[in-house]
């Protein structure tokens, strides 16, 4: 509704020529109210996937695959609290430092790999344990390969270093 609603206010050409389609289409009283409703929906969304990926990490430093002082859970609060301040260390970190087009790029193909290794990997279960049919972790994982090669290059080319370094320091690491 939000596209359409822009899309017609703007025109094709309008909405190819602004960054800023949302604030535009509000007109200049509308702007400011839709940038701050952007930030506290960004900021929002971001919060959920510090949680999201402190949990993750916090599994992978007691499975040995990140530095265990990452797997301390606060005593009061039993939260993973030492992956969420390193967390957000690095999100700080690149929020200073690098144009953020760039991380969000190389985040998307991260969350797309992780999500196409979750499709494959539910698609193993025995029947028994499955909810629903295996087409849907088939088209799941096509799903997932098609929008992380339609991402920039770039984006493809860091996330695809990423993940080959990690990997290779993986197996350094158990052999």
């Amino acid at each position: 509704m939000v596209g359409g609603t822009v899309l017609v206010a703007l025109g094709p050409t309008g909405l190819a020529e602004t960054t800023a389609p949302l604030a535009v289409a509000a007109g200049a009283r509308g702007g400011p109210v839709v940038r701050v409703g952007a930030v506290v929906g960004s900021l929002g969304a971001l919060l959920a996937l510090i949680a999201g990926v402190g949990r993750t990490s916090l599994a992978m430093a007691r499975n040995g695959d990140l530095p265990r002082w990452l797997s301390a859970v606060h005593g009061r609060f039993q939260v993973p609290h030492r992956a969420e301040i390193a967390l957000a260390a690095v999100v700080c970190t690149l929020v200073m430092t690098v144009d953020l087009r760039g991380v969000i790029g190389f985040s998307s193909f991260g969350v797309l790999i992780y999500y196409a290794i979750a499709n494959a990997s539910a698609y193993t279960q025995p029947a028994a344990d499955r909810r629903w049919p295996r087409v849907l972790n088939v088209l799941g994982l096509i799903g997932c390969v098609v929008l992380a090669v339609a991402l920039p290059p770039l984006s493809i080319a860091v996330g695809s270093a990423v993940l080959a370094i990690g990997l290779g320091a993986r197996y350094l690491v158990r052999r």
